[in-house]
Protein backbone atom coordinates (compact mmCIF):
# COMPACT_ATOMS: atom_id res chain seq x y z
CA UNK A 1 0.00 0.00 0.00
CA UNK A 2 1.56 3.38 -1.00
CA UNK A 3 2.06 6.12 1.90
CA UNK A 4 -0.06 8.88 2.13
CA UNK A 5 1.39 12.40 1.06
CA UNK A 6 0.98 14.64 3.42
CA UNK A 7 1.05 18.61 2.77
CA UNK A 8 2.02 20.54 6.20
CA UNK A 9 1.41 24.81 5.74
CA UNK A 10 3.63 26.45 7.76
CA UNK A 11 2.67 29.27 10.10
CA UNK A 12 3.41 33.58 10.06
CA UNK A 13 7.28 33.66 10.46
CA UNK A 14 7.61 30.29 9.88
CA UNK A 15 9.47 28.15 7.15
CA UNK A 16 9.74 24.33 6.77
CA UNK A 17 11.73 23.88 9.63
CA UNK A 18 8.39 24.35 11.93
CA UNK A 19 7.54 20.94 11.23
CA UNK A 20 10.98 19.26 11.09
CA UNK A 21 10.47 17.20 14.61
CA UNK A 22 6.86 16.69 14.13
CA UNK A 23 8.44 14.92 9.81
CA UNK A 24 11.10 12.90 11.94
CA UNK A 25 8.66 11.43 14.47
CA UNK A 26 6.24 10.53 11.63
CA UNK A 27 9.10 8.66 10.34
CA UNK A 28 7.45 6.38 7.41
CA UNK A 29 3.73 7.29 7.81
CA UNK A 30 3.83 10.11 5.30
CA UNK A 31 5.61 11.35 2.38
CA UNK A 32 5.56 15.02 3.83
CA UNK A 33 5.58 18.09 1.34
CA UNK A 34 6.34 21.51 3.14
CA UNK A 35 5.23 24.30 0.76
CA UNK A 36 7.07 27.94 1.85
CA UNK A 37 4.57 30.64 1.92
CA UNK A 38 6.38 33.58 2.85
CA UNK A 39 6.68 34.90 -0.70
CA UNK A 40 3.21 35.32 -1.51
CA UNK A 41 1.12 37.53 -0.27
CA UNK A 42 -2.47 37.09 -0.60
CA UNK A 43 -3.95 32.95 1.30
CA UNK A 44 -5.25 32.46 -2.32
CA UNK A 45 -1.46 32.77 -3.60
CA UNK A 46 -0.59 30.85 -0.95
CA UNK A 47 -3.42 28.29 -1.75
CA UNK A 48 -1.82 27.67 -5.30
CA UNK A 49 1.45 27.26 -4.50
CA UNK A 50 0.61 24.62 -1.75
CA UNK A 51 -1.32 23.26 -5.07
CA UNK A 52 1.14 23.43 -7.43
CA UNK A 53 3.07 21.30 -5.00
CA UNK A 54 0.74 18.25 -4.22
CA UNK A 55 -0.24 15.33 -5.97
CA UNK A 56 -3.36 15.22 -7.55
CA UNK A 57 -4.81 14.11 -3.83
CA UNK A 58 -3.48 14.11 -0.63
CA UNK A 59 -3.43 14.74 2.94
CA UNK A 60 -3.89 18.52 4.38
CA UNK A 61 -2.24 19.88 7.50
CA UNK A 62 -2.54 23.42 8.52
CA UNK A 63 -0.37 25.35 11.30
CA UNK A 64 -1.74 28.63 12.03
CA UNK A 65 -1.81 30.88 8.66
CA UNK A 66 -1.21 27.59 6.93
CA UNK A 67 -4.74 26.65 8.53
CA UNK A 68 -6.45 29.95 6.68
CA UNK A 69 -4.66 28.76 3.54
CA UNK A 70 -5.94 25.16 4.33
CA UNK A 71 -9.66 26.38 3.83
CA UNK A 72 -8.87 28.60 0.71
CA UNK A 73 -7.52 24.97 -0.82
CA UNK A 74 -10.70 23.70 0.15
CA UNK A 75 -12.80 25.97 -1.09
CA UNK A 76 -10.55 25.91 -4.57
CA UNK A 77 -9.73 21.91 -4.64
CA UNK A 78 -11.99 19.86 -1.67
CA UNK A 79 -11.95 16.96 -4.15
CA UNK A 80 -8.35 16.49 -3.76
CA UNK A 81 -8.11 16.33 -0.20
CA UNK A 82 -8.54 13.25 1.42
CA UNK A 83 -8.30 13.92 5.26
CA UNK A 84 -7.49 17.87 6.79
CA UNK A 85 -5.58 18.08 10.14
CA UNK A 86 -5.97 21.88 11.60
CA UNK A 87 -3.25 22.73 14.07
CA UNK A 88 -3.51 25.75 16.68
CA UNK A 89 -5.58 27.65 14.09
CA UNK A 90 -8.99 28.75 13.73
CA UNK A 91 -11.58 29.32 10.72
CA UNK A 92 -13.03 33.46 12.06
CA UNK A 93 -11.46 35.73 9.77
CA UNK A 94 -9.57 38.85 11.13
CA UNK A 95 -11.40 40.96 14.27
CA UNK A 96 -11.23 44.81 13.89
CA UNK A 97 -8.66 44.58 17.05
CA UNK A 98 -6.22 42.03 15.17
CA UNK A 99 -6.60 44.03 12.49
CA UNK A 100 -4.99 47.08 13.78
CA UNK A 101 -2.60 45.40 15.79
CA UNK A 102 -1.50 43.87 12.35
CA UNK A 103 -1.21 47.32 10.73
CA UNK A 104 1.36 48.99 13.65
CA UNK A 105 3.61 46.14 13.00
CA UNK A 106 3.45 46.42 9.23
CA UNK A 107 3.95 49.94 9.45
CA UNK A 108 6.73 49.38 11.83
CA UNK A 109 8.69 46.71 9.57
CA UNK A 110 8.21 49.46 6.98
CA UNK A 111 10.12 52.13 8.98
CA UNK A 112 12.62 49.43 9.27
CA UNK A 113 11.54 48.55 12.82
CA UNK A 114 11.03 44.94 12.01
CA UNK A 115 12.92 42.31 14.74
CA UNK A 116 11.90 39.41 14.39
CA UNK A 117 10.96 37.15 17.53
CA UNK A 118 12.47 38.55 20.44
CA UNK A 119 12.41 37.20 23.83
CA UNK A 120 9.94 39.57 25.34
CA UNK A 121 7.50 37.98 22.18
CA UNK A 122 8.25 34.16 23.21
CA UNK A 123 5.83 34.06 25.75
CA UNK A 124 2.74 34.84 23.93
CA UNK A 125 4.09 32.11 21.52
CA UNK A 126 5.04 29.13 23.69
CA UNK A 127 4.00 27.65 27.44
CA UNK A 128 6.26 29.29 30.12
CA UNK A 129 7.71 26.08 30.67
CA UNK A 130 9.55 26.06 27.30
CA UNK A 131 11.25 29.50 27.16
CA UNK A 132 14.94 28.27 28.39
CA UNK A 133 14.22 25.27 26.00
CA UNK A 134 16.70 26.18 22.62
CA UNK A 135 15.29 23.37 20.83
CA UNK A 136 11.66 25.04 20.61
CA UNK A 137 13.16 28.70 20.67
CA UNK A 138 16.18 28.73 18.63
CA UNK A 139 14.33 27.82 15.43
CA UNK A 140 11.59 30.40 16.09
CA UNK A 141 13.76 32.88 16.26
CA UNK A 142 15.84 31.78 13.19
CA UNK A 143 12.95 31.15 11.10
CA UNK A 144 12.14 34.62 11.80
CA UNK A 145 15.42 36.48 11.15
CA UNK A 146 15.28 34.17 7.73
CA UNK A 147 11.78 35.53 6.50
CA UNK A 148 12.69 38.89 7.00
CA UNK A 149 10.39 42.74 6.98
CA UNK A 150 9.41 42.06 3.94
CA UNK A 151 8.35 38.42 4.18
CA UNK A 152 6.50 39.46 7.20
CA UNK A 153 4.79 41.93 5.53
CA UNK A 154 3.06 39.90 2.50
CA UNK A 155 2.19 37.50 5.30
CA UNK A 156 0.58 39.99 7.44
CA UNK A 157 -1.87 41.59 4.73
CA UNK A 158 -2.58 38.25 3.57
CA UNK A 159 -3.66 36.85 7.12
CA UNK A 160 -5.86 40.40 7.34
CA UNK A 161 -7.86 39.83 3.99
CA UNK A 162 -8.57 36.78 4.49
CA UNK A 163 -12.24 35.43 4.08
CA UNK A 164 -14.69 34.18 7.27
CA UNK A 165 -14.18 30.22 7.01
CA UNK A 166 -16.43 29.50 9.39
CA UNK A 167 -19.34 28.56 6.62
CA UNK A 168 -17.18 25.54 4.94
CA UNK A 169 -16.78 24.42 8.72
CA UNK A 170 -20.50 22.40 8.35
CA UNK A 171 -19.50 20.76 4.85
CA UNK A 172 -16.35 19.25 5.64
CA UNK A 173 -17.16 15.64 5.18
CA UNK A 174 -13.43 14.28 5.19
CA UNK A 175 -11.70 12.96 8.26
CA UNK A 176 -10.20 15.90 10.50
CA UNK A 177 -8.08 16.38 13.46
CA UNK A 178 -8.07 19.74 15.57
CA UNK A 179 -5.01 19.96 17.45
CA UNK A 180 -4.74 23.12 19.92
CA UNK A 181 -2.08 23.92 22.70
CA UNK A 182 -4.54 24.10 26.04
CA UNK A 183 -2.39 27.68 26.60
CA UNK A 184 -2.61 29.07 23.31
CA UNK A 185 -2.76 32.70 23.99
CA UNK A 186 -2.84 33.38 19.97
CA UNK A 187 -5.58 31.85 19.06
CA UNK A 188 -7.41 30.50 21.89
CA UNK A 189 -8.73 26.64 22.62
CA UNK A 190 -12.14 27.91 22.54
CA UNK A 191 -11.56 28.48 18.38
CA UNK A 192 -10.45 24.76 18.28
CA UNK A 193 -13.50 23.70 20.23
CA UNK A 194 -15.55 25.85 18.29
CA UNK A 195 -14.53 24.13 14.61
CA UNK A 196 -14.24 20.92 15.97
CA UNK A 197 -17.97 21.01 17.09
CA UNK A 198 -19.13 21.94 13.86
CA UNK A 199 -16.72 19.51 11.62
CA UNK A 200 -19.28 16.67 11.47
CA UNK A 201 -15.80 14.11 11.54
CA UNK A 202 -13.69 15.40 13.72
CA UNK A 203 -11.39 14.89 16.40
CA UNK A 204 -10.27 17.16 18.87
CA UNK A 205 -6.65 16.94 20.40
CA UNK A 206 -5.95 19.11 23.47
CA UNK A 207 -1.83 19.12 24.68
CA UNK A 208 -1.00 20.04 27.76
CA UNK A 209 1.62 22.47 28.70
CA UNK A 210 1.85 23.72 25.47
CA UNK A 211 1.28 27.44 23.84
CA UNK A 212 0.95 28.29 20.45
CA UNK A 213 3.87 26.76 18.80
CA UNK A 214 2.30 22.91 18.91
CA UNK A 215 5.02 21.66 16.08
CA UNK A 216 7.93 22.81 18.20
CA UNK A 217 6.67 22.50 21.52
CA UNK A 218 5.24 19.26 21.13
CA UNK A 219 6.21 17.57 18.08
CA UNK A 220 6.02 13.95 19.28
CA UNK A 221 2.33 13.99 20.50
CA UNK A 222 0.84 16.29 17.17
CA UNK A 223 3.12 13.59 14.97
CA UNK A 224 1.25 10.80 17.00
CA UNK A 225 -2.39 12.35 16.68
CA UNK A 226 -0.95 12.56 12.50
CA UNK A 227 -0.61 9.32 12.47
CA UNK A 228 -3.28 8.01 14.42
CA UNK A 229 -5.31 10.45 11.77
CA UNK A 230 -3.16 9.09 8.51
CA UNK A 231 -4.51 5.44 8.77
CA UNK A 232 -8.35 6.75 9.30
Amino acid sequence: MARPTLVLLPGLLNTAKVFDAVIAALGDAADVVVPELYQCDSIGGMAEAALGLAPERFSLGGFSMGGYVAFEILRRAPQRIERLALIDTQAAADAPDSTARRRGTVDQSQLGRFHGVTSALLPNLIHPTRLSDRAVVDPIVEMAAHIGAEGFVREQRAIMARPDSRPLLVDIKMPTMVIAGREDHVIPLARAEEMAADISHSQLVVLEQCGHMAPLERPVEVAAALRRWLSQ
